[in-house]
């Protein structure tokens, strides 16, 4: 037999690890590694999505008062005001949140609890810093 009928082995050693992300396991290559991703928080920016939505729901009329639409949505009317809150949030604080790139101490439950109306007291309480 000749060499050239057997089959060859031919091994490729690629530098990967597997990170947890939103309860996945993801593939993270060393060219991913060198170049950091933006956070998506699915749970974060559903919040905001619904507390913005529900903001226009009482301001358009079409549920009376907070305790009214909390019944109809089935919540809790204490959340319901915690929720509706992020709507007061600066907008460098959300344009942070929606291009992924706020930090990991920024979490929903961190923007449940009561911050300052004034948006630089807001950057203050959550150790932000505006950018230009």
């Amino acid at each position: 037999m000749s060499n050239s009928t057997q089959p060859r082995t031919l091994t490729i050693h690629v530098p990967m690890k597997y990170t947890p992300r939103g309860g996945r396991k993801t593939v993270v290559s060393e060219h991913t590694l060198s170049q950091p991703q933006p956070r998506t928080d699915n749970a974060l920016l559903k919040a905001l999505a619904r507390a913005h939505r529900w903001r226009q729901q009482i301001e358009n009329g079409e549920y009376a008062s907070i305790t009214e639409l909390a019944k109809a949505k089935r919540v809790n009317e204490s959340y319901a005001c915690r929720l509706l809150r992020l709507t007061l949030l600066a907008p460098s604080i959300l344009a942070e949140i929606l291009n992924g790139r706020h930090t990991s101490a920024l979490m929903l439950k961190a923007l449940m609890k009561p911050l300052p109306v004034r948006w630089d007291k807001q950057l203050a309480a959550l150790k932000m810093t505006e950018h230009a």
